[in-house]
């Protein structure tokens, strides 16, 4: 069966943009019947939401995804489909993109369900599924996401900064003052000011209490 949406005629569409914006599901099922189910509840809590019948149709798919779908994202996957099983998708997924996966099952066993949360999957759901279950747990899911891609925002922002600028922004996310700082690495105050303000603009944050967070997010060593 062809993707539902693989060559979606909205690309640029704002009503779509909209519902990515919120959170972006895809649900692949071989259950047909489960898959109108599961949109339509998801189209009434507006989500932008596309549907596969397999695990292959998604994949052949992914490496064009538009990179305009900006927002939290998040694959909903029944675990025994034929030609390739969700604990397949998941180790394919694992090689090329970070997106949190959610699987769904009416017969696994706990081995299944093990290996699974062992490689990553966020939640096993057993069928059949409550709404509000299903809810919660797309919910978690897009807000993993969205920490994920904040937090590669961030990354990238901080891999802008020179190798002088990032010591700078550590020490004063760590608490120490300009002098101190100017002292410790043997420049003027003025070059400590100049690289601190390079620094939090390359960073986009106006405070020392954003910069902190950024580097904390960041797991960033401070000392």
């Amino acid at each position: 069966m062809t993707p539902e949406f693989a060559n979606p005629p909205y690309k640029s569409d704002r009503a779509w943009m909209k519902r990515c914006a919120q959170g972006h599901v895809v649900i692949i099922d071989d259950d047909l019947d489960i898959l109108m189910a599961f949109k339509a509840l998801l189209d009434l809590e507006g989500y932008a939401c596309e549907t596969f019948s397999s695990a292959l149709d998604y994949l052949e798919v992914l490496p064009s995804r538009p990179s305009i779908w900006i927002g939290p994202q998040c694959v909903l996957c029944d675990i025994k489909m034929p030609l390739m099983d969700g604990l397949e998708l998941q180790r394919q997924l694992a090689l090329q993109d970070d997106v949190p996966l959610l699987l769904m099952s009416g017969s696994s066993g706990a081995e299944e369900a093990v290996t699974a949360f062992r490689a990553g999957a966020l939640d096993f759901l057993i069928k059949p599924i409550d709404a509000d279950v299903l809810l919660t747990a797309i919910n978690q899911a897009l807000a993993v996401s969205a920490t994920h891609h904040q937090t590669q925002v961030l990354t990238t922002r901080l891999e802008t900064l020179t190798a002088r600028e990032l010591e700078v922004a550590r020490r004063v996310a760590a608490g120490q003052r300009n002098n101190d700082i100017a002292l410790e690495l043997n420049i003027a105050l003025r070059t400590v000011k100049l690289y601190r303000h390079r620094a939090m603009e390359k960073l986009e944050v106006t405070s020392v209490a954003e910069l902190v967070r950024i580097i904390d997010a960041c797991q960033i060593k401070t000392h």
